[in-house]
């Protein structure tokens, strides 16, 4: 029996074809992502032999299977480019196909406009016309139309018939826009060619948008007593501390490890090899004869302890973040139990952590490739046990030195499980693992802007972020208990004052490190990172005094929080668009929501001009893109940090000093928002 020959219209690309479908990550091997709410913006290039009219649908599947259908538009003839946006409603698995076809109305349409006018072949235009609307009306039928057309389509084919009328008359109600209006909705089609179904996976907000608030609880609270030494702050005294983090407008309260630390090759201070008694190591170091990453530091008090801060920061409308550090102290309960988990060297010994010429000996890595499964089982169940007493989001340390396989398997079962439950790698690395995390279902990443200083830098990498958006979503934070880089440490309340405002506008999540808002900067000799890290050691600190004396950055946090919370342009990332500056040391950009895109309904428009250096001022004319602002050419802004008001054009003057007006932030007063301005 002869094989059968392929239908010609469904082989290679199809009849229209569809090409460069977006968002699509690596053809279709990984899922697209976004967030409840979201403008996602759908394209594709299509196109067709001929004149002919064509046109691009897509199709929209929720987690429940319903469908919604939304024409793209031509945006660029010339590129073939047709888009359009759509907002998924709800958290889950989504799909969208893309659908191009042959568009008989509108190629007839077009004929008509041109012939009729011109007197050329009316009673076949009129013919053919009949043709198109009997094709339309024949949907109704078969059940693809809804009946409620077929008062306009009957119309406009008895008129098309008439010949007592002139063709101008008999063509106008098949041409007018209530028909057309009908036809644009439900187009009828011919040649249907589809792209996909394509993968898209929609999250909840706070995977898109959030401030996270670092602290090691150990430190809040706690108190040197000349007696007998150091004394543990606790969950409870941590707890005490959440009112402060909620006042600033902060989301997320983040906990470093909160797990019982090894004393074996326990390090001291600054990091050094001889601790001295009380020294409490660090809390990367997990794991002592009081349990592992299942377990609460008996310093800090108990499981209950833990579970009245998380109901603490309920009350304030916060969320708890725990931080996740898959690796073990010579000490941990594994190490006895599991040491299959870990890498034995020749001489019997396990082996620690190194990067030559550092050695960790207080810290051994985990070993994925002797016992997989039971490994895998071991960090699921103790993840397992963070979601239960409340934790929702995890910042993951170092998820780079861990296999992906390992995470893919791991952030897949948690997003069918608990997929409210957030995951931030802490992966300051190479940008393709950065990149493949994200892909592999990691909600948000660290990112290298702690290094990025100048305009073209940061334009270049937001840029590069932007491109991303489709799986990796950035988190800016200007400092880190790891990382205090020498602009840092060299620039002083200046250096901390406008990087936290960078931080805060240019993408949807930011975060600081417990002690930003005090300016902490002095580094350790040799090293990118503060003297007296918290690492190893307790460091209780006088919020409380700094600002009654005026000298702490709280009040600016709060402003930047607000100012993020206010306005919803400062919630997406993909709107971002840069402008330009005469002094090279300032960058200039702005977000803007338009109103069918904005969940208020009206437009929101952002635009933040801003030193990158804080040891000389700008006084700089800046060249605005009023297309891209949506505004005329003279509008007026109010600066969100100050309440001053200017009136601005295309080609605004600025004075900015490092010292008192670092940035301006500034909102495009709509006239409907103000009925002062015209």
């Amino acid at each position: 029996m002869a094989a059968t020959a392929p239908d010609p219209l469904d082989a290679g690309v199809g009849r229209i074809p569809i090409m460069g479908v977006t968002p699509v990550v690596d053809g279709g091997r990984f899922p697209a992502s976004c967030v409840v709410g979201e403008s996602v913006r759908i394209t594709a290039n299509a196109f067709r032999e001929g004149h002919d009219a064509m046109g691009v649908q897509v199709v929209l599947t929720d987690p429940q299977g319903a469908e919604t259908v939304r024409r793209l538009r031509s945006t660029n003839p010339g590129l073939d480019l047709w888009e359009t946006r759509v907002g998924p409603d709800s958290a889950g698995h989504w799909s969208f196909r893309i659908e191009a076809f042959s568009s008989p109305y509108d190629t007839w349409a077009h004929v008509a406009e041109v012939k009729i006018p011109a007197g050329i072949d009316e009673p076949l235009v009129c013919a053919e016309g009949v043709a198109v609307l009997r094709a339309a009306l024949a949907e109704i039928a078969d059940g693809t139309r809804p009946a409620a057309d077929r008062p306009l389509l009957e119309a406009a084919i008895a008129s098309l018939q008439d010949s007592s009328l002139s063709p101008a008359a008999r063509v106008a109600p098949a041409l007018a826009a209530d028909l057309r209006g009908v036809l644009d909705v439900r187009p009828l089609r011919e040649g249907v060619t589809v792209s996909g179904p394509h993968a898209l996976v929609v999250h909840r907000p706070r995977a898109l948008f959030g401030s996270w608030y670092e602290m090691f609880p150990r430190s809040e609270g706690a108190r040197f007593d000349p007696e007998s030494g150091w004394v543990s702050g606790t969950l409870r005294t941590a707890a005490d501390s959440l009112d402060r983090v909620a006042a600033m407008g902060f989301d997320v309260a983040y906990l470093t490890p909160i797990h019982p630390i090894g004393t074996a090759f326990r390090k001291g201070r600054n990091n050094s090899l001889d601790p001295r008694p009380g020294d409490p190591g660090s809390p990367y170091a997990i794991g002592a004869a009081e349990g592992g990453h299942d377990a609460i530091h008996p310093d800090l008090g108990t499981m209950e302890d833990f579970d009245a801060f998380v109901a603490r920061a309920k009350e304030l409308d916060l969320e708890v973040a725990l931080d996740v550090a898959l690796q073990c102290s010579p000490d941990h309960p594994w190490v006895t139990e599991h040491p299959e988990w870990f890498v034995v060297r020749p001489d019997g010994s396990i082996a620690y952590a190194e990067n030559p010429p550092k050695k960790y000996q207080d810290i051994y890595p985990l070993s994925f490739d002797t016992d997989y499964e039971g490994l895998y089982a071991a960090i699921r169940d103790v993840l397992e046990l963070w979601v239960e007493h409340g934790v929702t989001l995890f910042r993951v340390d170092n998820p780079h030195t861990k296999p992906v396989r390992f995470w893919e398997q791991l952030l897949a079962e948690f997003d069918e499980k608990h997929p409210e439950v957030v995951f931030l790698a802490e992966a300051f690395t190479r940008p393709t693992m950065m990149h493949t995390l994200g892909k592999v279902g990691f909600h948000q990443s660290y990112t290298y802007f702690t290094w990025r200083h100048t305009p073209a830098e940061l334009q270049e990498y937001l840029e590069e972020l932007v491109e991303a958006a489709p799986y990796m979503r950035p988190s800016f934070w200007p400092t880190t208990h790891d990382i205090l880089t020498p602009f840092m440490s060299s620039g002083g309340r200046a250096a901390f004052a406008l990087r936290a405002i960078l931080a805060a506008t240019l993408v949807p999540t930011w975060g600081i490190y417990s002690g930003y808002e005090l300016v902490e900067d002095v580094p350790r000799p040799g090293a990118e990172e503060q003297i007296d890290n918290e690492k190893y050691e307790y460091r209780p600190r006088d919020f409380a005094g700094a600002l009654a004396q005026g000298t702490s950055l709280e009040p600016l946090l709060g402003d930047l929080n607000r100012i993020r919370r206010e306005h919803p342009a400062l919630q997406t990332l993909t709107t971002i668009r840069f402008h330009e500056a005469e002094d090279a040391d300032v960058v200039v950009f702005s977000k803007h929501l338009p109103a069918d895109e904005s969940p208020t309904g009206q437009a929101d428009t952002v635009l933040v001009a801003s030193l990158t250096v804080h040891d000389r001022g700008a006084w700089t004319r800046l060249s605005l893109d009023l297309g891209a602002l949506d505004v005329g050419a003279s509008f007026e802004v109010e600066d969100l940090l100050t309440g001053e008001r200017f009136t601005w054009g295309e080609d605004p003057f600025v004075i900015l000093d490092p010292h008192d007006r670092p940035a301006h932030v500034l909102r495009i007063v709509r006239p409907e928002e103000d009925p002062h301005v015209r």
